[in-house]
């Protein structure tokens, strides 16, 4: 994205551009290379973020009317919504951010023969599971739940593939979280239907999903690291800074990163600066006024999240690494609000210097049954590297390579205590190319088998798959 002729507009911040070429006749009209023609075009669905692609002329028109200069109206109906797929190039292979046109809903093998099941999927970037036999039919990208259009889409589209792969399901997988529409969705065709429902936890399930793509063998165990955003625990808290020693059947919590207050909730997720604030006051670092963070708010409502971090008061605790990405972007300067997911986390990648060894320390301790991740000497090394003007780039680097080298200390310390050699890295943190190409190498050198994501996104795309491996694994094995 440096150097080229296509606006700053398009994919700010960022230091990558997303391309696509043309895959039917209108695209490559529209494309042809022609005196007085574009040399590229910039393109994006026809929807209104958060809503549903528009599937008629009529409903086009109507909702994109405000938007759009022109029409190109085409005759051929759109039966099922179906967004493009997503990918990044690591090594030799393709990481999927989104599976959806091109590869939905081509079966996934499974490593074992499951029951007729349907895989309720996540709240956000939500894609479902259908399995029987031994495959699994993920669907294209549904999106975030968070609408009524975008929930009818959603039960549509789980009718439309039942009917093409006839599945009809004797079991019912979802999430932990009772308030996820995807979940109320499943308990509700669970009851109505009298089948049987089974809640998997977020991070297991994600954890399940790396290993059923590698079709790793149910009778076995790996380390899971599972850094993602959100995601609930078993004890109320939101976890997502997790090192898990599982399987299939369940997990055991190796390690987490240290709990931190989040003030306003999903709130704070919004605004990178907030969480930034929490992690200094559970540092232990003073708010000293020229921080980022702090001349991105004002005084009154750093006394409200003073208030809130001090009394707990809608300030849940979260053990999130990506949350951790949004305290280090904002500490740094790189972004304060956010206009989409992992928006603050995407940027710092982009800024981190690929030529910088150095690396920042975390804490490791442990405590009565799991390792506590302290964060708090990476935010004093990087105050200290702001105060010395040290280069974002640089700090950014460090703070890459310091995650990596944290994974490759605790995969070290899981051999040791259980002998497993084979580690899986999922969770939505883990569509950092950076970090995976600072992490994977590391952990071959020592010796582990890894695996990572090519056929689901590691993201909550890719949860259904491991919520259809657990549910028919524990289905089978009561």
């Amino acid at each position: 994205n440096r150097g080229t002729s296509i606006a700053e507009e398009v994919a700010p911040g960022l230091v990558e551009l997303g391309v696509m070429l043309p895959y039917s006749p209108l695209h490559h009209l529209l494309l042809e290379s022609a005196p007085g023609f574009p040399p590229a075009l910039v393109m994006t669905s026809g929807n209104f973020s958060e809503e549903p692609i528009a599937t008629t002329n009529e409903s086009a028109l109507e909702r994109l009317g405000p938007l759009a200069d022109a029409f190109l109206l085409h005759d051929r109906d759109i039966h099922i919504r179906c967004d493009d797929s997503v990918v990044r190039a690591l090594e030799d292979h393709i990481l999927p951010l989104r599976r959806s046109r091109g590869y939905a809903p081509y079966p996934v093998p499974l490593p074992f023969i499951v029951p007729p099941l349907l895989a309720a999927g996540a709240e956000l970037k939500n894609t479902f599971c259908l399995a029987r036999d031994k495959n699994a039919f993920m669907s294209q990208h549904i999106g975030d739940l968070s609408n009524y259009d975008a929930l009818q889409s959603y039960e549509h589209s789980i009718e439309h593939l039942g009917r093409l792969f006839r599945v009809q399901p004797q079991l019912i997988a979802h999430d932990a979280h009772p308030d996820y529409l995807a979940t109320r969705f499943a308990v509700r065709r669970a009851e109505a239907e009298h089948l049987p429902h089974i809640a998997v936890q977020h991070h297991h399930a994600h954890l399940a999903a790396c290993l059923a793509e590698h079709k790793f063998p149910a009778d076995q165990q790996a380390i899971g690291i599972i850094f993602d955003g959100t995601g609930l625990g078993p004890d109320g808290a939101i976890w997502g800074g997790e090192v898990l020693i599982g399987g299939y059947g369940g997990f055991h919590r190796f390690a987490h990163l240290r709990y931190t207050p989040l003030p306003g909730g999903d709130a704070a997720t919004l605004k990178p600066y907030r969480v930034a604030l929490a992690h200094l006051w559970a540092a232990g670092i003073e708010w000293e006024a020229d921080l980022a963070p702090l001349q991105a708010s004002d005084n009154q409502e750093q006394n409200v999240i003073q208030q809130q971090l001090e009394k707990r008061l809608n300030a849940p605790y979260t053990s999130s690494m990506g949350r951790l990405f949004d305290a280090v972007a904002s500490l740094v300067g790189v972004l304060q609000t956010v206009t989409y997911e992992a928006q603050a986390a995407i940027w710092l990648e982009a800024t981190a210097d690929p030529n910088e060894e150095g690396a920042y320390p975390f804490d490791v301790a442990a405590q009565e049954n799991c390792i506590a991740i302290d964060p708090a000497p990476i935010f004093h090394a990087i105050l200290s590297d702001i105060r010395s003007k040290v280069p974002v780039p640089t700090i950014s680097a460090r703070f890459h390579n310091g995650v990596a080298l944290l994974i490759g200390d605790l995969c070290q310390a899981a051999r040791q205590q259980t002998g497993q050699q084979t580690v899986a890295l999922s969770g939505g943190v883990f569509q950092n190319t950076t970090l995976l190409q600072k992490t994977v190498p590391l952990l071959i050198h020592a010796g582990f088998r890894v695996l990572t994501h090519q056929i689901v996104p590691p993201n909550d795309g890719g949860l259904a798959l491991g919520q259809a491996a657990v549910a028919a694994y524990m289905i089978q094995h009561p």
